[in-house]
């Protein structure tokens, strides 16, 4: 198989290289808006790229139109990886997605996928009699908050939950008593922490904590080079790691 990679030249873009040599995945080309050097072409937008089975986006949007551009004009498979998008650029997706399968996930990870299971679960059976809390960490480079993993989470609890719930993004003031509703989302920002989410259940006398962490930045490569191979050959559509676990 061979692949593009969207954003090559940042940290995710050169791990997924690395991942793909240990697969016998071949890189065709890279495509980033900065210059650099890689062990492939390198480009700086999409018009000039050779045509590949699958492109893997680890960018931070700038060129996504283009991306989008590309993928449908060629019919080619995008797993898009990228956090922070705009509604605006979502719905760009979905509509591409009319015309080739796209594998769109804030988390690339396997146990992400179980865990946002598990936390809708959870709060099916407890969500009615315990406050619930989302707590997510990563490194001090990280621009977008919460993470595109968290508001997953917090997707799959409201999903889990009987009655409406509404996220509140952190506390603070005078005035800031937990409401039933409420569904705290709370990111943490320092150091090299690669990505810590939990899921936190506190009910009366007890409390149940369902947490993933990720120890490098390995994984989410390797979830991505698995998505792309899980793209080839599918119908047009949007699919995610749920689908992944669903095959498994």
């Amino acid at each position: 198989m061979k692949i593009l990679i969207s954003g090559a030249l940042g940290f995710m873009g050169r791990e997924v290289a690395t991942q793909a040599r240990a697969r016998d995945i071949e890189v065709a080309c890279g495509v980033d808006i900065v210059s650099g050097q890689a062990d492939y072409p390198l480009y700086t937008d999409f018009e000039n790229c050779p045509v590949v089975d699958a492109i893997v986006d680890f960018s931070t949007w700038k060129p996504g139109a283009d991306l989008l551009s590309y993928a449908v004009k060629h019919r080619i498979p995008a797993v898009i990886a990228s956090t922070g998008l705009t509604n605006e650029q979502l719905a760009a997706i979905d509509e591409a997605a009319k015309a080739i399968p796209i594998f769109r996930s804030g988390n690339m990870s396997l146990g992400i996928a179980l865990l946002r299971a598990l936390a809708k679960k959870a709060a099916s059976v407890l969500g009615e009699n315990f406050d619930i809390e989302i707590v997510e960490a990563h490194h001090n480079r990280k621009a977008d908050a919460p993470s595109g993993t968290a508001l997953m989470l917090l997707d799959a609890v409201k999903q889990g939950c009987e009655s409406p719930r509404e996220a509140v993004f952190g506390r603070h003031g005078r005035d800031c008593k937990r409401q039933k509703q409420e569904i705290g989302v709370h990111a943490l920002r320092g150091g090299t922490v690669t990505g810590e989410h939990e899921v936190c259940f506190f009910g009366t006398s007890e409390r149940v904590k369902i947490s993933h962490s990720a120890e490098n930045r390995s994984v989410f490569a390797a979830g991505a080079l698995q998505a792309a191979m899980f793209l080839v050959g599918k119908e047009p559509g949007l699919y995610s790691m749920d689908d992944v676990v669903g095959q498994i």
